[in-house]
């Protein structure tokens, strides 16, 4: 059983078969995964232990193996389906210690296990992730000095990939997160008003996603709230500050709800006062960019398509757009809700499939101001159907 209480094993052994199938595409015997996401997503693992070294290993058959920090085992025992035996550690002195590195100890359990090889060449191709915010440099130079005679090769992407269709329970996972992304929108525009300081503001909206619902309460979300004013808005990634908010400004508001590590995140524009007409010319444009996206974005469409239906909807009205529009999401960990695998841009010439979920966002930034409306979708039959229910418009503030 997993701690999450939101998959059965059938759900865990689908996910080792579509990985071990893309393991095999790509001639990879045995796979190092330190990707948060991707452990969890493999084995049900969860914990806020990302900052040491760590990972999931797969291997041809069988439970993936679970390498962690000692003090983290017991974490793995209460949310893991794996068995007790797969759950292997490292010695404490070698945590954050610059004179002896985790990935040594990684090497002989992949050696002892017949994953790799130390000095004989044969042992097959040994996948890691090498374009990956936890997997460092020194982490490849210690495998490659430990295990001479395997070749080690990028797997990044990999099980990201595999995890582009969600199941039906993720769907709904991800539903719920995006009623709970809906309530911390309710706090926003129920709160905001001139003179209120972004960060109160911003506690309030915080705390409504960590208490999520009475069925399901929050998690912490990858990514903090992203809320510029007025010029901030010109920059699509400023936080919060403790300015008071005024009136003659718009104010977006990027957040997600998260529950058990499934995100959906929707981004919403208030504005105290009145709207200037430009502003309300911003607005027609994302909002039109919205729904010829979500029409276009059916099983069989390309990435590229849907993000030319924004890009022609800028175009139409007058703006221009250089940024890809949208990413897949589903579950995370910090730093980032998104995926990391296709992007909604040209080029990008990705069939899209039944089941897999992106965040829309034709946000519009001019050198003066910025708004951001954007949509958490999944892509069905009659196009992208919102994962959350929360009204598009500009909220005026008055």
């Amino acid at each position: 059983m997993t701690g999450t209480g939101l998959f059965d094993r059938g759900e865990y052994e689908a996910r080792l078969t579509r990985a071990r199938a893309a393991m095999a595409a790509a001639g990879i015997d045995a796979l190092v995964v330190t990707d948060p996401s991707n452990m969890h997503w493999l084995t049900g693992y969860d914990g806020w232990s990302f900052y040491v070294h760590q990972a999931a290993i797969l291997g041809p058959d069988g439970e993936p193996l679970l390498w962690l920090r000692t003090q983290d085992m017991a974490g793995a025992y209460q949310t893991a389906f794996v068995a007790r035996e797969n759950v292997l550690t490292y010695p404490e002195a070698h945590v954050q210690n610059p004179d002896a590195h985790p990935y040594e100890t990684l090497a002989t359990i992949l050696a002892e296990r017949g994953l790799a090889e130390h000095g004989r060449a044969g042992a097959g191709r040994l996948g890691v992730e090498m374009d990956n915010y936890y997997f460092s440099a020194a982490c490849l130079e210690t495998l490659r000095a430990a295990l001479p005679g395997t070749e080690i090769a990028d797997a990044t992407g990999l099980v990201n990939r595999a995890r582009l269709v969600k199941s039906p329970a993720e769907i709904a996972a991800m539903r719920t997160a995006g009623r709970i992304t809906a309530r911390m929108h309710d706090v926003l525009r129920e709160t905001a008003r001139a003179g209120i300081r972004k960060c109160d503001l911003v506690a309030e909206v915080a705390a409504a996603g960590i208490r999520g619902l009475p069925e399901a309460g929050g998690d912490y979300p990858a990514i903090v709230p992203i809320a510029p004013s007025g010029r901030e808005a010109s920059a699509s990634h400023i936080t919060w500050n403790d300015r008071p908010m005024v009136r003659g400004e718009a104010t977006y508001f990027e957040i997600s709800g998260c529950f058990r590590r499934y995100h959906c995140p929707a981004s919403r524009t208030l504005f105290l006062g009145s709207p200037p007409a430009e502003i309300r010319r911003g607005e027609e444009t994302v909002l039109a960019a919205i729904e010829d996206a979500l029409a276009t974005a059916r099983p069989g469409a390309t990435c590229e398509a849907v993000a030319e239906a924004v890009y022609a909807a800028f175009r139409a009205r007058g703006f221009e757009k250089g940024n890809r529009t949208g990413y897949p999401i589903g579950l995370s960990y910090p730093p980032d809700w998104g995926e990391r695998t296709v992007s909604l841009r040209p080029g990008d010439e990705t069939v899209l499939e039944e089941g897999m979920c992106f965040h829309l966002m034709p946000g519009l930034w001019t050198p003066d101001w910025g708004l951001a409306i954007t949509e958490s979708f999944e892509v069905t039959p009659a196009g992208g159907a919102p994962l959350a229910e929360i009204p598009r418009p500009i909220a005026v503030i008055d």
